[in-house]
């Protein structure tokens, strides 16, 4: 059969030189977006890949013996056969033969992979996140690939490089939906239902994929908002007291949180029903953090995972380093919230744990161009003018500099971030909270 790829750029390659590893399949790629280099061009044609141009789409009828693989966000006519998720999980089904945890989102995504990292880490997970590829085997960390995209062909990469520490579970951070691999596919929520494929359809559609895991795990107000009409099995969390995982007895605290977890009628993956509660002591120091706690509880539960291990896990979680995390500055507690998919929504949440501290500051700003999802400045603009003149604003950086003309309250500029805590610092203000939209690998490097 003849296999048509589309698209090299969102894991076209890696999908495509998997397909040359099945004898029945003649292997073809379409790079639309000319991203391939000559060097890999040379390279793939000399395996046996041919490339062609993107005529020859409208030269295929539907009798031909094509099948036709593409990203669900792609930007073409052509009949899609399989999307690259549904690549993913026909090329790897057979090979992963342990437990797969899949986890898709608009926020949150791998601040649930590092709880669920700190869960099954006695069960030596393969993890692929947007901060890297590790395993853990015998307790120790093994970085396996940093740089990575969490595109779906990048779980081949990360099986080809982890499959031989012998993992005993997968945690796997995808983008836009999930492959159909997982006993559990997590949606941490659709924060904002932004538009894909060139506004052909929009992110919860896209994300609807993971519906196709044994069972899915949903945030509660996601769901009912989009997906109350799909009847797969899913459990919901979150701070609603319908859903089936959520929270009561709530005592925030900026280095631990605790709560009282209460489940309701919880699916299992061995078919149990599951009531009860427990109390959780962990790192959450708002509401978003505490429903991303909730997610991992819910899909920890989902696959029959004692309470007590669930427990201890989140208990030593503590944040993600360059992500969400607390740390001391000379007089000054800094909060940071670095992330590439920084929106509107995740702002208003974070300035949730300062908004009632006297003697604050916060530091927005970040980069352009890291995620195919850019921010809504006009928005952004708006909520920074009606923040409360007691809490001082200091923007940063490329972001920063582009919004200040709008800004009409007090405000500084500086140019990089560290300058301007080392400026809250100088300005006695007890709590800094840094929003700035960026990538890890950039702040590792700090």
């Amino acid at each position: 059969m003849n296999v048509l790829i589309i698209d090299m750029t969102h894991g076209g390659t890696l999908i495509a030189s998997e397909f040359l590893k099945h004898s029945e399949f003649k292997v073809s790629v379409l790079d639309i977006y000319n991203t391939v280099s000559d060097e890999i061009k040379k390279s793939l044609t000399k395996k046996g890949i041919k490339f062609i141009e993107s005529k020859f789409l409208d030269q295929i009828k539907a009798e031909d013996d094509f099948l036709i693989v593409a990203p669900i966000h792609c930007k073409t006519d052509a009949k899609i056969d399989l999307t690259h998720h549904e690549a993913v999980n026909f090329l790897m089904k057979e090979k992963i033969k342990v437990p797969v945890i899949e986890v898709t989102g608009v926020k949150g995504k791998t601040s649930v992979v590092w709880m669920l990292k700190e869960i099954f880490i006695q069960k030596d997970p393969l993890i692929l996140s947007s901060l890297g590829i590790e395993v853990i085997k015998d307790m120790k960390i093994h970085l396996l690939k940093n740089d990575v995209s969490i595109t779906p062909a990048s779980i081949i990469t990360a099986w080809e490089l982890g499959e031989v520490f012998n993992p005993g579970i997968c945690i796997f951070e995808t983008s836009l939906g999930g492959t159909g691999l997982a006993e559990t596919g997590i949606i941490t929520n659709i924060a904002e239902n932004y538009l894909v494929a060139s506004g052909k359809m929009n992110a919860s559609l896209a994300k609807s994929q993971m519906f196709k895991s044994k069972i899915t795990v949903c945030d509660f107000d996601s769901f009912t908002s989009y997906y109350s009409h799909i009847e797969s099995k899913i459990n919901t969390f979150g701070l609603n007291d319908e859903a089936n995982a959520y929270a009561s007895d709530i005592k925030f605290g900026l280095d631990k949180t605790i709560f009282r977890a209460k489940i309701k009628n919880l699916k299992s993956t061995n078919g149990d029903s599951l009531n009860t509660e427990f109390m959780v002591e962990t790192f959450a120091p708002a509401e978003h953090h505490l429903n991303n706690v909730l997610c991992a509880i819910c899909a920890a539960l989902t696959i029959n995972t004692p309470i007590s291990q669930i427990k201890k896990g989140l208990k030593k979680f503590s944040g993600i380093k360059g992500r969400t995390s607390i740390r001391n500055y000379k007089e000054s507690t800094v909060i940071e919230e670095i992330n590439p998919g920084l929106n509107v929504t995740a702002i208003k949440k974070s300035m949730d744990i300062i908004k009632d501290f006297n003697n604050s500051t916060l530091i927005f700003g970040g980069k352009y161009g890291i995620t195919c999802e850019e921010i809504d400045e006009d928005s952004t603009v708006e909520f920074l003018n009606q923040l409360n003149e007691q809490i001082s604003l200091i923007l940063v950086d490329e972001l920063g500099k582009n919004i200040k003309s709008r800004i009409k309250r007090k405000y500084k500029y500086m140019n990089k971030y560290n300058d301007a805590i080392e400026e809250a610092s100088r300005m006695n203000s007890k709590m800094i909270l840094l929003i700035y939209r960026s990538i890890f690998s950039d702040q590792s490097k700090r």
